[in-house]
């Protein structure tokens, strides 16, 4: 029985991009450039600690408490920050409410500004010059490009956040969810509901 093992197929799952990012890592680590465990600190910070699951739990917490809604509308930063989430690029967040008759959408229409304690990094279509543009000058047509059509009668409100204030949208409560437990209305929670290009799914539909 031979036991020599054949290299006639491809070990690697990972895509050509990804390959190339692991090369420049290790050159960069090699030379003493990277200090691996800094690395290693940067990833678990945009794996864990930030992102939108933390935006996530902010919303089903407004939605469940009054009171820390309330607050969350009065000063997001610090309400927020009642949550544990905080840092760089969350220092002075705003947050706006969706109602049945005021919908609520985010852009940065200088660059990519992003509150990302409680987002993480911007999707690409968020850094992109065609809907930095359009989501001012059309955001009913930004809205039905990501699938989103609000009745005529609806106002849709465009926040331009800077280097100063981000934004954060605090979504409707979809109907049927009364009696879950916040957990379970975090997971409705999505991305883009929070950036007001997209609306929480109906229970079950998430």
């Amino acid at each position: 029985m031979s036991t020599s093992h054949e290299h006639d197929h491809d070990h690697s799952h990972l895509s050509d991009t990804e390959l190339r990012v692991r090369a420049l890592e290790t050159i960069l680590t090699e030379k003493g450039y990277v200090d691996p465990a800094a690395l290693d600190r940067l990833i678990e910070t945009y794996e864990i600690k930030v992102g939108p699951r933390n935006g996530a739990r902010v919303v089903a917490r407004a939605w469940s408490d009054p009171a820390y809604k309330a607050r969350l509308l009065e000063n997001g930063t610090t309400a927020i920050g009642e949550l544990g989430y905080a840092g760089r690029q969350g220092e002075h967040l705003v947050v706006v409410e969706n109602t049945p008759q005021v919908h609520n959408m985010v852009v940065c229409t200088l660059c990519s500004c992003y509150p990302w304690p409680v987002l993480g990094l911007p999707p690409v279509w968020y850094k992109s010059a065609p809907y930095r543009s359009r989501a001012v000058s059309d955001p009913r047509g930004v809205l039905r490009d990501f699938g989103v059509t609000l009745a005529d009668d609806v106002t849709i409100r465009v926040w331009d956040s800077t280097a100063e204030i981000r934004y954060l949208v605090l979504p409707q409560r979809p109907a049927g969810t009364e009696g879950l437990s916040e957990e379970a209305l975090a997971e409705l929670v999505t991305r883009d509901s929070m950036i007001g290009t997209g609306l929480p799914p109906q229970p079950g539909a998430a």
